[in-house]
């Protein structure tokens, strides 16, 4: 196992290492320099630096020091955020002026496209912070990969955990490709709260709380629409609950998917898109999963029924009953 990664935290919240690592330097006039490698947060807001004559160690700032340099900080960025303030009124009151339909009064149009991932994600920022109940997110495997999750997940939790502290409850549903992949639980574990998590083997696509949805609008999801009309939103809602239901518990308590017969879940949905004739791409597409990996189980399937072709497969899926629905 790698380093225990550090907590991310403000000057205001400094963590319990830090603070009694800073106590003790100011106590002492110094600290060895590897006694902060568990506490990097005390170099980050200069609270510690290295002695001139002696790198090997660190010095303390005074608090009162250090209280004023933060303090000096935080009051530039407020003035920043009203010169910010003056342009956008500046900017926008001659547009207010201006005749027209749209100029009168806010939108409160039922349906709104978002142009662009900060654009979609300001809006999902802005519908948690007006949530106080519930969010139900439909999460696609294709909503995991790529090289922005990352700096998704790190939006993703300060907004989740707001939530969960007002005490709202989080309810996310995931494709069964999604259920050993470590990152997945890992960043239930980090919230704290009535966080549940379930999974199935296809899923739509995600919405928030039940006042308005957000639903992607191009297959790389750079464009979304934000849905607040009251009967697309209930239909929404009811088609999650719906999907929770058949859902195979994953998060906090994970469930076994039941094998019937040696076929498994995965398996007899495969099967049904097989009889439905659909290509080996779209079986993958469909339940999250590379292609190759789509064939190794139509292998396994054809194998565990005896099949020696793609067509006599078909057939022996339908003599089996496997796709029946108490199979």
């Amino acid at each position: 196992m790698g380093p225990t990664r550090h907590p991310e935290h403000g000057a205001e919240d400094l963590c319990p290492t830090g603070a009694e690592l800073y106590e003790r330097a100011l106590r002492s006039g110094w600290v060895r320099a590897g006694e902060a490698d568990g506490a990097p947060c005390l170099i980050d807001f200069g609270l510690l630096h290295p002695a001139v004559e002696d790198l090997g160690r660190l010095e303390p700032v005074a608090p009162a020091a250090a209280l004023h340099r933060l303090l000096r900080a935080t009051e530039e960025r407020i003035a920043e955020e009203r010169r910010r303030e003056d342009r956008l009124a500046q900017t926008f009151e001659p547009l207010m002026r201006i005749d027209g339909r749209r100029t009168g009064e806010a939108d409160t149009s039922a349906l709104v496209m978002l142009s662009g991932t900060r654009r979609i994600n300001q809006a999902i920022t802005e519908a948690m912070a007006e949530a106080s109940q519930e969010l139900l997110c439909v999460q696609p495997h294709a909503g995991l990969v790529g090289r922005r999750v990352e700096e998704a997940r790190a939006v993703a939790l300060v907004r989740d955990q707001a939530l969960l502290d007002r005490g709202g409850r989080i309810r996310t549903l995931y494709q069964h490709t999604l259920r050993h992949v470590p990152s997945v639980p890992a960043y239930h574990e980090r919230l704290t709260g009535d966080v549940e998590a379930r999974s199935l083997d296809e899923v739509t696509a995600r919405l928030v709380d039940r006042r308005v949805a957000f639903i992607p609008a191009n297959a790389d999801r750079t464009m979304a629409l934000e849905v607040r009309h009251p009967a697309l939103v209930a239909y929404f809602a009811t088609t999650f609950d719906r999907l929770w239901r058949l859902a195979t518990p994953m998060y906090p308590l994970a469930v076994r998917q039941p094998s019937a017969d040696g076929v498994t879940p995965r398996q007899r949905a495969i099967a049904g898109l097989l009889v439905e004739g659909h290509t080996d791409t779209v079986i993958a597409d469909r339940l999250g999963m590379n292609v190759r990996t789509a064939r190794e189980h139509i292998a396994k399937l054809a194998a565990t029924l005896g099949s020696g072709s793609r067509a006599q497969l078909g057939y022996l899926i339908g003599q089996s009953g496997i796709l029946d629905p108490e199979a």
